[in-house]
């Protein structure tokens, strides 16, 4: 069949769960057997996230082919098992930088430039790229912001062309709020009304509409949303809290959601039934679990755990696995040093030490480091974690006392994390890192590769700062080994310590390829180390008595 374009929009605030509503559609009609992929359009002038502060944006997560994109990829990816790249995420600053460029050209041959038809068309273009590639038989466009925002005007205009262009081939799903008045003891739909006439004064009238609520949505009160809407009654569903976000797709499914959208897209029947025999046991393990694993995540934006999002997420699906419910300890890594660290860690099962940039909170990384790996205690060190992890062993194991990361000091005179020699020279600070997926061949002993179960594995990276190799034999005789390590550069990518219960850092970022129906084996092995701990240390019966 022709490719199909949904297009998601989103009314009244922001973060309603677009992202969520657009995954959980795919993930639904990908378990009907067809090929879907999700887009998302963001509305600011970046070129993309890589140089935004996680506290503007949470996370920037990065594609195989190495683009730094909007946090919602990752749910995409978490919920369908596809993997997404640059063509899945764009700017409103790659939509003017492609126009500005062709300009410059002479593409226009002369024209006055103008956001209509010049900025829409190139909107067009990058929606209808991946169905041009004939591998889709969906694709799902989530338009970032919220209706009425001036910055998505040129998107929704977009949408309104695309409407009338594709016919029965598009259509769009508006995601609104349904709030409730605790004084009044009753839910208002005039903030749905009001967003969705927004959207009709723009040309697009929705075909299906996503009700984001509290409480519950009464089918009388969902007949009146439909009938002030244009909508048809059947076509008015509700997103009401759920435990996790992981049953939103059961939810959408039970309303038929999936079926709404393939009878209004006039795909041919017979359309089945979704395989959901995987997702459902992975939901049943999360409702039965009654055991709790505590991990604490040492970093410095714990403020918003949006910035961690990938890695918590990860942590989740693990525990879910190990059959155990999971409890998040977050860290701040600006508070912690030697004076209070066994004051804030003791009692954990586990330790992360997160990602990140620039020398803020890195010495409270150092702390951690150092109590966990003197008390045993399981830890996984990520990218930047991995770094403080050597730098943290050189100066306590090697009595290398002033060694440190060029990062933070270009004049140690032990620099046992530095930058490549092609990363030197290079002065901007989008996009130039080094990103997206690299293979890593795995020492077969080690215990990154039996948790793997293999010893080339494929990840996905984003840093400047590299292990320094001629520090590697020294760390060796030391005690700490270089497991991992590119085959082409022979840059190491994995250090473990084998001689502690579990001891790893990885250079790259193995939660961004960690999914519901396939967790990373990393974070498996890790939580599963740490539940071993936290039994090898409990309370006999006698020692309660």
């Amino acid at each position: 069949m022709d490719t199909k374009y949904i297009f998601v929009t989103g009314g009244v605030v922001s973060s309603l769960g677009k992202g969520i509503i657009s995954s959980s559609l795919a993930c639904l009609l990908k378990a009907r057997g067809y090929n879907v992929t999700i887009q998302k359009f963001d509305p600011y002038i970046n070129i993309d996230p890589g140089t935004l502060n996680p506290y503007e944006h949470g996370e920037c997560y990065v594609t195989v082919d190495g683009h730094e994109a909007d946090l919602d990829l990752g749910h995409y990816e978490r919920f369908t098992d596809i993997q997404t790249t640059r063509a899945n995420n764009v700017t409103t600053g790659r939509i003017y930088q492609s126009v500005i460029k062709k300009e410059r050209a002479g593409a226009y041959l002369g024209k006055t430039v103008q956001i209509i038809p010049h900025i829409t068309d190139e909107i067009k273009r990058h929606v209808k790229a991946l169905g041009l590639t004939g591998r889709f038989d969906f694709v799902i466009t989530e338009i970032g912001g919220t209706v009425g925002d001036i910055e998505s005007l040129p998107y929704l205009e977009s949408v309104r062309q695309l409407r009338w262009e594709l016919g029965s081939s598009a259509m769009c799903v508006h995601l609104t709020y349904v709030p409730y008045i605790a004084a009044a003891k009753e839910l208002k739909t005039k903030p749905t009304q009001h967003s969705v006439k927004q959207l009709q004064e723009m040309g697009i009238q929705p075909d299906l509409l996503v009700l984001r609520t509290e409480k519950h949505i009464s089918p009388e009160m969902r007949r009146k949303i439909a009938l002030f809407c244009n909508v048809a009654p059947d076509a008015v569903i509700q997103s009401i809290d759920v435990p996790s976000i992981y049953s939103v797709p059961v939810a959408m499914h039970e309303q038929h959601m999936d079926e709404i959208v393939l009878r209004k897209m006039n795909v041919p029947k017979p359309w089945g039934q979704p395989h959901m025999a995987p997702w459902m046991n992975f939901l049943e393990r999360m409702h039965n679990v009654h055991e709790t694993v505590t991990i604490g995540l040492v970093g410095k934006y714990v403020e918003l755990q949006d910035a961690y999002k990938s890695i918590n997420e990860a942590l989740f699906q693990a525990a879910i696995y190990n059959d155990r419910r999971l409890k998040l300890v977050y860290v701040h890594s600006e508070k912690l040093d030697d004076s209070n660290v066994e004051e804030k860690l003791k009692g954990l099962d586990g330790v992360i030490v997160a990602p990140g940039f620039g020398h803020r909170g890195v010495d409270g990384k150092f702390a951690a480091l150092k109590w966990c790996r003197e008390h045993d205690i399981p830890t996984f060190g990520i990218c930047l974690g991995m770094q403080c992890m050597v730098i943290e062993y050189a100066r306590n194991v090697l009595g290398l006392a002033d060694a440190n990361t060029t990062e933070i000091d270009t004049r140690t005179a032990h620099n046992v994390i530095d930058l490549m020699e092609e990363q030197k020279t290079i002065t901007e600070k989008g996009g130039t890192m080094r990103l997206g997926a690299y293979d890593c061949v795995l020492r077969k002993d080690s215990k990154a590769a039996a948790a793997y179960g293999k010893t080339t594995v494929s990840e996905r990276h984003r840093h400047r700062f590299e292990f320094n190799d001629s520090y590697r034999s020294r760390f060796e005789e030391a005690g700490m080994l270089c497991v991992g390590e590119n085959p082409v550069t022979h840059l190491v990518e994995v250090v473990e310590v084998p001689g502690k219960r579990w001891y790893i850092g990885t250079q790259y970022h193995p939660e961004y390829s960690s999914t519901v129906l396939h967790p990373h084996p990393l974070f498996l092995s890790f939580i599963k180390a740490a539940i071993e701990y936290k039994d090898s240390v409990a309370p006999t019966p006698a020692d309660k008595n």
